[in-house]
């Protein structure tokens, strides 16, 4: 198996990389997180215009067709740069539409920037269980009606539209019976809540109170929506591993550029022997954490569903742990300092604990990891 990037990809990634150095900086980015949306108008055409919005979409909706492995590279260079911009929610979104099938208008106003998507999926009662879904969505002559609240609705407050899970049929429960529909945010019913989170990006609880949707707002078949929201899950957890690595990445390099400049005793701190080792020890969780991310990049391509679960699951877990590694003992390393908003290593450290957070925390995905059939025999070994 080949691991190194074509030259495309190295391309994407340095145009990324000379954007956020030059547009994007440290100090635009806290006006950014200060202002009152959040995010930037400016920053999201530039990533349109850098063809970002078109990477993941169907070359029939005008996009590029990128593949996992291509968005890796993407996705590394947001963390790096630590980018609010609502990227993320919308191409996760946009993975749904593309699964589906129904919308390619929809495909091509985000390849053109003009759409903002949010993937409403979890609910306050469910903690990480996505099949757990109190949500209903009844059907009628008009098409569907929904009711429910989700929760942490990452960039819900600046989504155009919403992907939301519903129930169709079935327990609260459980894999069967679950919908997935399109929701414009203006739709009647919809309420919105918005607010910053830790890490200086934006959710927003949502409510739904008889939301009347058409027919045409079902995305794929209903009552047959679970295995669509569990690739999408994967793709997203897959998507958050390689920023997480880029966002890793920065906060060592910044732990070992103060580490040669801050001195004590007379020398420069990395000169101690205890610190030069916890930061080999860092460096170890890095690059196990980098084999995993690339690894479940690859394997969101595979027709085997349970291949791709116990990848993505076991890089999210590996990840997870290299990141609260990684991110602690940066802290600790820059003492005081590390903890304050002058320096871009406290707020790599908050968006780490988010991203080990969405999606399926570390403790999540071991579970999943160990529910795959085959691991009680050993076969994963």
């Amino acid at each position: 198996m080949d691991f190194n990037f074509k030259e495309e990809q190295l391309a994407f990634a340095d145009a990324l990389k000379r954007w956020v150095s030059k547009d994007y900086s440290f100090e635009a980015r806290k006006k950014i997180v200060h202002s009152d949306s959040g995010t930037s108008g400016t920053a999201w055409a530039a990533l349109a215009e850098l063809g970002m919005l078109a990477l993941p979409v169907p070359e029939e909706q005008g996009g590029f067709n990128g593949t996992a492995v291509d968005m890796f590279v993407v996705m590394q260079e947001l963390g790096r740069g630590l980018v609010v911009e609502p990227y993320f929610a919308t191409v996760l979104g946009a993975h749904f539409l593309t699964l589906g099938g129904k919308h390619p208008d929809l495909l091509a106003q985000v390849a053109g920037g003009e759409l903002k998507l949010a993937c409403a999926l979890a609910e306050k009662q469910a903690r990480h269980d996505l099949s757990d879904i109190a949500t209903t969505a009844v059907a009628n002559a008009g098409g569907y009606i929904l009711n429910g609240h989700k929760s942490v609705v990452i960039h819900g407050g600046q989504a155009g539209s919403l992907i939301v899970s519903a129930r169709s049929s079935g327990a609260q429960r459980g894999i069967d019976g679950v919908s997935l529909f399109v929701v414009p945010v203006d739709a009647d019913g919809v309420a919105v809540r918005d607010y910053r989170t830790l890490d200086g990006q934006r959710a927003a609880e949502i409510t739904l109170t008889k939301v009347q949707l058409p027919a045409a707002s079902l995305i794929g078949v209903e009552g047959q929506g679970w295995d669509l929201l569990d690739a999408g899950a994967d793709y997203g957890a897959g998507l958050l591993c390689a920023e997480a690595l880029g966002a890793m990445e920065a906060i060592f390099a910044a732990t070992l550029d103060y580490l040669k400049t801050r001195t004590q005793f007379g020398a420069p701190i990395g000169k101690f022997q205890a610190l030069q080792h916890r930061m080999a020890d860092m460096y170890i969780h890095l690059e196990q954490a980098r084999s995993m991310a690339l690894l479940a990049a690859v394997r969101l391509a595979s027709n085997d569903a349970e291949e791709r679960r116990r990848t993505v699951s076991a890089a999210k877990f590996r990840v997870g742990q290299a990141l609260k590694f990684v991110g602690q003992q940066a802290v600790q390393l820059h003492g005081g300092m590390g903890v304050t908003d002058e320096l871009p290593a406290a707020h790599h450290f908050k968006r780490l604990t988010m991203i080990e957070l969405t999606l399926g925390d570390s403790d999540h995905h071991l579970q999943r990891f160990i529910a795959q059939p085959g691991f009680a025999a050993g076969e994963m070994a």
